[in-house]
């Protein structure tokens, strides 16, 4: 096991296991993390997990954690690997088995107090439109043509069919859609599985969440991302369900079996990974891309969803208020080709972010006109208790983390550790005592999503904004949730 010992402090916010901590390391391991964060993370494997990725062959500057890190296969959760295109390797595990798991933010102009008579119902209506729980299916089912289409065409599919709008597609990260994404590389087996899948929640940390904006911090760029004080919102948690997590079962599978021919000594076999231009990096590269779009597709049918709901709950007493905007859109596990600036030269990478957020600063091309002058919004969602938080991305994030900051709270307990604490009807009793309705399924998810169960949001949030990497622009509590 990493001890403190083994950290040398950088800054207040950065700690680093050199290189010369282990001989098959290329770079240094650097941690996101205060003091006390510190003693949090160094209860798991998580930082050892950080100096395997640190082995990977092509890996730039260091392999990189962000303060929610816990420990992941094969990658921590909160692991980011920038590792060079041209004779480098991918991952799955740098990816994570629920490809493209993601958040967006819907913003609504109804304010709190104006909807506290109508929320019940609200909430209710919300959970009864939008399927939920481990292996649920969806109103939409599409063929395998079809289904082949939203593969490969992503967000550009749902607007064809118009269940996203053009100013949607815009506010959504690669613009919802990765042109590598080959169906043709994608199994039968997943494909049934996703099928009727698009327009879920799935299980686990995924949900749909009704929000108020309980405090501004940044105001001129709030007005930029359309939010103020009292309003509310709609974040949306998931992924690619049942269809990515059999792409990436049926991946890991063809490289374990290249293992020996390729000759590769892991310092952890579930950290397995593929030459980029090897026929398997190719075609892991293009099934996850093709995962990646439909995740992009499932978040937008379930923001159709809430949109009519919103419409048919709403519309008569508010009008155009009830009108639901995307703000944006964006992946937490997802592996893509990226450029930057290293060592005055520019660099293609193949940018791995598992459980771990993109953050671009201000005037980068990849992030919408709109956005353009105040910085990419970054959304990082709390626990069912505790707030979210939209951040801005920062020029600082580009060029120490590769564009890249922490994804939510991050866990402390394992799902079955929080089971053995506390039981879900209680939680779900505690919440309501305090105003946040829950509703979900099983008592035994809402157990293993309890606050406790994760880290103090406030904390991780904070070592990201004082590290420079982005600027607090707004905090939301949670007024209902809807789980998987």
């Amino acid at each position: 096991m990493i001890t403190k010992q083994n950290l040398k402090k950088i800054t207040d916010y950065i700690y680093e296991i050199p290189k010369e901590f282990r001989a098959d390391m290329r770079v240094p391991a650097r941690v996101y993390a205060d003091e006390k964060m510190l003693d949090v993370i160094l209860n798991d494997r998580s930082l050892e997990q950080a100096v395997n990725v640190a082995t990977l062959p092509g890996i730039l500057k260091y392999s990189l954690a962000m303060p929610d890190i816990h420990q992941g296969y094969g990658f921590p959760i909160g692991g980011v690997a920038a590792i060079k295109w041209e004779g480098g390797v991918i991952s799955p595990g740098g990816v994570g088995y629920d490809i493209n798991c993601g958040v967006r933010l819907l913003i609504s102009q109804i304010t709190k107090p104006e909807l506290d008579k109508k929320f019940e119902q609200l909430i209710d209506a919300l959970f009864g439109a939008v399927p939920s729980g481990l292996g649920k299916s969806g109103k939409l089912k599409v063929s395998q043509e079809e289904l082949d289409k939203v593969l490969a065409n992503g967000l550009d599919w749902a607007v064809d069919k118009g269940f996203a709008t053009k100013e949607d597609k815009e506010c959504c990260e690669e613009k919802g859609r990765i042109l590598a994404a080959d169906p043709g590389k994608v199994s039968i087996q997943a494909k049934k599985r996703g099928h009727d899948q698009i327009g879920t929640l799935g299980s686990g940390n995924h949900f749909l969440e009704v929000q108020y904006v309980a405090k501004i911090f940044e105001p001129e760029i709030a007005k930029v991302f359309g939010l103020f004080k009292n309003q509310i919102v709609i974040m949306i948690h998931t992924g690619s369900r049942g269809l990515g997590h059999q792409v990436c079962t049926d991946h890991i599978r063809v490289l374990n079996r290249k293992l020996y021919d390729w000759k590769l000594k892991l310092p952890d076999r579930e950290l397995i990974y593929a030459p980029l231009d090897s026929a398997e990096g190719k075609d892991y590269f293009a099934a996850m891309s093709a995962a990646a779009n439909f995740a992009w597709v499932n978040r937008q049918y379930l923001t159709y969803l809430t949109r009519e709901v919103f419409k048919e709950e709403l519309a008569k007493d508010f009008g155009d208020k009830a009108e639901l905007k995307l703000v944006y859109d964006l992946a937490h596990n997802i592996a893509k080709k990226e450029t930057y600036e290293i060592d005055s030269q520019k660099v293609e990478v193949c940018m791995h972010r598992k459980g771990a957020t993109r953050a671009f600063g201000p005037d980068n091309f990849h992030i919408p006109e709109i956005y353009k002058k105040v910085g990419q919004p970054v959304l990082i969602p709390g626990t069912m208790g505790s707030s979210s938080f939209i951040l801005a991305g920062m020029e600082k994030a580009e060029s120490e983390t590769f564009g890249s900051v922490c994804h939510g709270a991050g866990r402390r307990l394992s799902r079955s550790a929080a089971k053995r604490q506390v039981s879900g009807r209680q939680i779900k009793d505690e919440l309501e005592k305090r105003g946040i309705l829950i509703r979900c399924a099983s008592f035994s998810d809402i157990a293993e999503e309890a606050p406790l169960a994760y880290k103090d949001v406030d904390s991780v949030v904070n070592i990201v904004v004082r590290a420079g990497l982005a600027k607090k622009v707004a905090q939301m509590y949670p007024l209902g949730v809807v789980k998987g």
